[in-house]
């Protein structure tokens, strides 16, 4: 059985022909990958706007929810998990806190510290959104089987491994 051939099969076979001299392999996988994010960003963005969120608000009210009860976090630590500026998650905590998505605490250890803390229309919100977003994703992924899924996600984990800083922290 042939495999299924793609727009990325033609480009680099068009690069082989033009540009014999060249190793056009990283190609295969790295414009798959490209094109591949174009539909994960277009499939989120729906996903997100179903419930009147862009992505920056679902990464903020996505890491207070992963948080765990009392869905509370620092600023600090959400600027570390959201991998953004402390000047960009005050404007951000600003936004979602007039939307009633999330509130500031003063945190009772210190009280000249400040807690975001996830509303219950923040939990709401995000929790539909993360139902859509996985309904999404897994669409996405039709196309593999369970084993290649995780033969994908190995080879993925991998590559994302030799480029992660110690400690840093990804959206999603």
């Amino acid at each position: 059985m042939r495999e299924p051939r793609d727009e990325v099969d033609d480009l680099v076979d068009a690069w082989a022909r033009e540009r014999p001299d060249l190793d056009t392999s990283p190609m295969e996988v790295l414009s798959r990958v490209d094109r591949l994010a174009r539909h994960v960003d277009r499939a989120r963005a729906a996903a997100f706007s179903r419930h009147q969120l862009e992505g920056w608000e679902f990464d903020v009210l996505a890491a207070l929810r992963r948080s765990g009860e009392p869905y509370r976090a620092s600023p600090g630590s959400l600027v570390r998990a959201t991998g953004v500026t402390s000047g960009t998650m005050t404007n951000r905590v600003d936004r979602l806190a007039a939307r009633g998505l999330v509130r500031r605490d003063s945190d009772p250890d210190d009280r000249r510290s400040v807690r975001v803390e996830l509303t219950e229309q923040g939990r709401t919100t995000v929790d539909g959104a993360l139902v859509d977003l996985l309904g999404a994703e897994h669409e996405l992924l039709a196309a593999l089987d369970d084993p290649g899924r995780r033969r994908l996600a190995g080879a993925l984990r991998e590559l994302l491994a030799s480029y992660a800083a110690p400690g840093s922290a990804d959206d999603g």
